[in-house]
């Protein structure tokens, strides 16, 4: 008996907190928002948002459209893989945001 009590205990531990997940959707926010890192309003239209553009494909919906936050993860870093023809800058690829930085605006972006 002790040992599934033990595991339970393990699992929950390395389980982020929900204060924690919120904590990381709100810096996604907030690097999202940010004229000098991801600067998301500048093309997309994202409920709470001012002054956004319509040049991209609102964000809605967003878990939806990328089930796996992974794909989500890839888009952002360079979203010219899977359309060399596409305006959205490869954040990840030119450094301008790093990989952690890109991780919270996965976490925001998902949970629209």
């Amino acid at each position: 008996m002790k040992r599934p009590l033990a595991a339970l205990l393990l699992a929950l531990a390395a389980a982020p907190t929900t204060a924690t997940a919120a904590s990381a959707i709100e810096e996604g926010k907030k690097l999202a928002f940010s004229v000098t890192k991801g600067n998301c309003l500048a093309c997309h239209m994202i409920i709470g948002g001012e002054a956004f553009g319509n040049l991209a494909p609102p964000l809605i919906a967003m878990s939806q459209r990328y089930p796996d936050k992974k794909q989500l993860h890839k888009q952002i870093y360079d979203a010219t893989v899977a359309n060399p023809e596409t305006t959205m800058p490869p954040f990840g690829r030119h450094k301008i945001l790093s990989d952690a930085e890109i991780g919270k605006i996965v976490e925001y972006v998902w949970s629209l």
